[in-house]
């Protein structure tokens, strides 16, 4: 039975972990922390990875803790729509619609279809051999005929690998995430954009709303209080903002700068080494994809794992490369601040979305559509090579 060694135990990590695992191969995650806390708030499992993980007996277990529901779009500040669609219309033209849901919950599902034999916590990688599969950690090493990187935007495994990449750079804004307890009503899920402001807000199981905003900020500043920031930025805008802001715990606010992978890889494996998500294509999070696309990553990776990585390379550098690109065309429109161009682009919005109202949608086609890989039977061969 050929064997893998997966570094990180994040969304990539694991499913990659669950994917290889159900291809015959003996699977070993090491993750560096001792519990598997995910940093993070919510994300959004989109048709493309409901897909993928419908390949893993998954999907429904996610689609479950859906609460997506009536329309949804981009506002303006005074809550005016500017483009929107409905999970109706989502589901008629993809087959399908999008679970916006806790990081942490994702990680549970994950991790038990792992296996908890399979997942080495407290465990911390110090070096990887791309020619022999060896990994170095602090407890010994092991020896794997495929390695797989899923160890995060600072990737220690992809600055070895290609030592001359210049690596993530940063985008020019702050993303600030958080989660707060709701008794009332649904919210409609909205992302509101001014001048060069984003907040969006997302209603999810276990009756809690997530909200995430991102504003132009000087790369490591550290306010005193996420809370008031966020007040002094959005505490004018449309309900249920403000009050949401006024709702959460200031201790709760996650705040990260956005950085994003400007220059792509030469290729996204080397040796018996592939990388996968943020290691591989770390991207702005403007379409909801970066989970997504470590997904995708992973069953594409299990599908060609056992002969030459080039496949895998082949497979997925050209796909994330668009979409790291998009997103982050994306998020240069939300960061424009000069008043006439912000009345252009909402102008432009509003119009297409009255001419076309599917035109939100067809924006995401090249995105949502794509299928994965077509089931073959488990156990490809003894190593994978490049």
């Amino acid at each position: 039975m050929p064997n893998a060694v997966v570094i990180g135990g994040g969304v990539g990590g694991l499913t990659a972990g669950i994917a290889l695992r159900e291809r015959g191969w003996d699977v070993t995650v090491l993750e560096r922390a001792k519990h598997l806390d995910q940093v993070g708030s919510g994300l959004a499992i989109a048709v493309n990875a409901l897909r993928a993980l419908d390949t893993l007996g998954l999907g429904d277990r996610i689609r479950e803790l859906s609460r997506l529901q009536g329309e949804a779009g981009i506002c303006r500040p005074d809550g005016r729509w500017l483009m929107r669609t409905s999970e109706g219309r989502a589901r008629e033209r993809y087959g399908d619609s999008v679970v916006v849901m806790l990081r942490a919950t994702l990680a549970e599902v994950l991790a038990d279809a792992l296996g908890e034999q399979r997942l080495r916590l407290g465990t911390t990688v110090t070096g990887v051999d791309p020619v022999t599969g060896t990994v170095h950690t602090g407890a010994g090493d092991l020896r794997a005929d495929l390695v797989v990187a899923a160890d995060g935007i600072h990737s220690a495994t992809r600055s070895a690998l290609f030592p001359e990449h210049p690596g993530p750079v940063y985008s020019g804004v702050t993303a600030w995430r958080g989660l707060v307890p709701s008794s009332g009503p649904v919210v409609r899920s909205t992302e509101t954009w001014g001048r060069g402001l984003v907040f969006g807000v997302h209603q999810l199981a276990r009756d809690l709303v997530y909200f995430y905003a991102t504003d132009q900020a000087p790369a490591g500043a550290a306010p005193a209080d996420e809370r008031e920031e966020l007040l002094r930025r959005f505490g004018g805008w449309h309900e249920p903002i403000p009050e949401l802001l006024r709702a959460v715990d200031p201790a709760r606010i996650l705040r990260n700068d956005v950085h994003y992978l400007d220059r792509p890889l030469p290729a996204l494996h080397r040796g018996r080494v592939a990388l996968l998500g943020d290691a591989a294509h770390p991207m702005t999070p403007n379409l909801g994809q970066g989970a997504c696309q470590a997904i995708e990553d992973a069953v594409v990776l299990a599908h060609v794992a056992g002969g030459d990585l080039a496949g895998y390379t082949a497979a997925r550098l050209r796909r994330t490369t668009d979409i790291v690109r998009r997103s982050m065309t994306i998020c240069r429109a939300t960061k424009t601040r000069a008043p006439a161009v912000v009345r252009l682009r909402d102008l432009a919005m509003s119009l297409a979305g009255r001419l076309s109202p599917d035109l939100m949608l067809r924006s995401f086609d090249g995105v949502l559509d794509w299928t994965p890989p077509a089931p073959a039977s488990s156990g490809q061969g003894p190593a994978a090579r490049a």
